[in-house]
């Protein structure tokens, strides 16, 4: 009879501690979710407030009456866009060069990744030690300058592409997701009569689908946003990239505000109209590539972290 009586309690006292435990987690589930709103508002509240700007009248935007959502709505900030060839040109080219950066710099990751993560690689701890050491040191600006001056690399496309083609990040994750697959699909590919290159082309590459995804759209991003390179080596505005347009956009962005104010300008687009409207410009394309890709990132990024 103790016994039973004891056993009821202990049956009670677990099934109290479990509600206890699930109404915890149900708690700490709900903090967890308002938090991550929380951080996804303040993360897209800017960007509204520039679609916004940029899709608002003069007049709302002078007297402050423009925050997430558009005032009087127009669209003359991307008729202007639109109508600006230069603008154009330098979207055109900026794909390109994504393109072509793109390309280049996976191929390069792939044939340096590849064979350092073979242990049978003589020499790969040096190598290895060579690629960490760059990514916490670099020559500088003035050295990669005269670097790239030398090579008759200036004011050229190749100037945007070669300089960086590799990211010494990106080929420690993709030789560790190259450690993580088995050996035995390749010594199996081998004794069928392939060569090394065979086995990377029909039987490492097609497994690795995931982390080149996730790479390309790192280059791409990466790519895409930057200016600096542009800024340092491009002359030639036929040869701007969107960004270093945008950039000057946004620095010249003052003075027009200046001349506006005084009357020197044309009072059909406000700068801020125009700013907002170049950034959205130029960060649309971007944006809509992620939807295609984003099941093989988030899974390439998972891999790439599992083993080295």
């Amino acid at each position: 009879m103790e016994a039973k009586l004891s056993n009821g309690i202990f049956r009670k006292e677990k099934l109290s501690n479990t509600r206890k435990q699930k109404t915890s987690d149900k708690v700490f589930d709900t903090v967890i979710i308002v938090i991550t709103t929380i951080s996804a508002l303040l993360c897209l509240l800017p960007v509204l407030n520039v679609v916004a700007v940029s899709l608002s009248s003069n007049s709302a935007i002078i007297s402050s009456k423009v925050f997430l959502w558009p005032v009087e709505f127009t669209i003359d900030s991307y008729r202007a866009i639109f109508s600006d060839k230069s603008m154009m040109w330098s979207m055109v080219f900026t794909i390109l060069i994504t393109v072509i950066y793109t390309v280049v710099s996976m191929a390069l990751t792939i044939a340096a990744a590849y064979p350092l993560s073979k242990k049978s690689l003589k020499g790969r701890s040096g190598f290895l030690l060579v690629i960490v050491i760059t990514m916490y040191f670099s020559g500088g600006i003035i050295p990669d300058y005269i670097l790239v001056k030398s090579l008759g690399l200036l004011d050229s496309m190749w100037s945007l592409i070669l300089p960086g083609a590799i990211s010494a990040f990106n080929l420690i994750l993709l030789k560790s997701f190259f450690n993580s697959l088995p050996e035995g699909l390749e010594e199996a590919a081998r004794i069928d009569g392939c060569t090394d290159f065979g086995v990377l082309i029909r039987v490492v590459l097609p497994l690795s689908l995931p982390i080149i995804a996730t790479l390309s759209l790192f280059y791409a991003v990466g790519k895409w946003n930057s200016f600096m390179d542009a800024l340092f080596y491009i002359t030639d505005p036929n040869k701007y990239p969107l960004q270093l347009k945008l950039y000057q956009i946004v620095a010249n962005s003052q003075s027009l505000e200046a001349a506006f104010a005084e009357g020197n300008m044309s009072p059909g687009l406000l700068p801020d109209s125009l700013k907002a409207a170049s950034v959205m410009f130029a960060t649309i394309p971007i944006v809509c590539v992620y939807p295609f890709i984003q099941k093989h990132f988030i899974k390439g990024v998972m891999l790439g972290a599992i083993k080295e």
